[in-house]
């Protein structure tokens, strides 16, 4: 079984399996919508610059324009590590990019434009925790890049990563069984109102291509994560540890959380958090580890039932308030004083 991260062109096209009615109703929404999805092409060492070919949709994604001034969400993979970025709009003007902020744990990413497009056409960001199992929705992506395709299905479950905190928020995927396949990465999935609700992420699959089995970071995850977390520990991402793990790994406490990326620039990185350098699998699990484990926030221990109120704490620290983090470091105690920003 497969799990693929795949980038991705948009596309214009049509594939529905929809009654009449709600296939004119799509293609209205479609028209409305399409302007706010952009192309993505990145270069790197590990994706050159595309050349065209229907074939050649590595270093291509897609994304959609939140904001007027010049901001895109998209896939982490997609623009993670990439040299130089650009962003491309359907009416041809291509204006270069680089990321504000990026979540790899939960594959998503914001990215800024270097200046404003001529004409934007600003996508409407859904509250996707109103999203149920059953909604329509439709998916602009671009299959094996093969330029613009549209498809449509359902919301077929709502899946939570309790596992892996960014900050100490986790992160929801909605499952779709609308066709996606390698190269329909970074791109939005609309509801039926035209109101993104997620941005694609990745497929399960046996065969490497569709099989119903595809994956959207919701958008509020996208939101939080990207947009509305100032707290110290934005730009963290980290593995619970408890039940088993927390005893595999000693910690003298039910729960703690384990150091897993902090992005560069970051509050967490100038609380110096570090990461281990180990990879290791524990229970299925795959992790880094020999980093920093956090064990409690302002004296109050982790578990799994106060992490909203920590993460609600942090977010009510005025600048200048300090918080401390009591954590693991080589199996011995640390202490580190977080200091909030604006």
């Amino acid at each position: 079984m497969l799990r693929l991260r795949c980038c991705a062109l948009v596309l214009v096209g049509l594939s529905l399996a929809a009654l009449p009615a709600q296939g004119q109703a799509i293609s209205s929404l479609f028209k409305r919508v399409r302007d706010s999805v952009v192309v993505v092409k990145v270069t790197d060492e590990h994706h050159p610059a595309p050349s065209g070919s229907p074939d050649d949709y590595d270093g291509l994604g897609s994304g959609v324009l939140i904001d007027a001034r010049g901001k895109v969400l998209t896939a982490a993979h997609v623009v993670e590590g990439a040299e130089h970025i650009t962003v491309e709009f359907a009416d041809g003007e291509v204006i270069p990019a680089k990321v504000a902020a990026s979540s790899e744990g939960a594959d998503v990413a914001l990215v800024e434009l270097a200046h404003p497009p001529k004409r934007p056409v600003v996508a409407t960001l859904a509250d996707s925790d109103e999203v149920e199992v059953g909604d329509h929705v439709f998916v602009v992506g671009a299959p094996l890049g093969i330029s613009y395709t549209l498809t449509v299905g359902y919301v077929s479950g709502i899946r939570e990563d309790d596992s892996t905190v960014h900050g100490l928020q986790t992160a929801r995927y909605l499952q779709t069984d609308a066709a996606i396949n390698p190269g329909n990465s970074g791109g939005p999935m609309f509801d039926d109102r035209g109101e993104v609700v997620g941005i694609v992420s990745y497929i399960i699959s046996a065969s490497g291509g569709h099989e119903g089995l595809g994956f959207a970071v919701s958008v509020n995850t996208a939101k939080k994560l990207l947009i509305e977390d100032r707290t110290v520990l934005s730009g963290l991402e980290g593995i619970l540890l408890d039940k088993d793990l927390s005893g595999y790994l000693n910690l003298p406490q039910p729960m703690g959380l384990l150091v897993q990326r902090v992005a560069a620039g970051s509050r967490s990185a100038a609380i110096g958090l570090r990461v281990g350098a180990v990879d290791a699998e524990i229970d299925g699990e795959e992790m880094k580890l020999g980093g920093d484990v956090i064990l409690a926030i302002g004296g109050t221990a982790l578990s799994r039932e106060n992490l909203g109120a920590l993460r609600e704490r942090l977010q009510t620290l005025k600048p200048g308030q300090t918080v401390a983090l009591s954590l693991l470091r080589a199996g011995k105690p640390l202490t580190l004083n977080a200091t909030a920003r604006d």
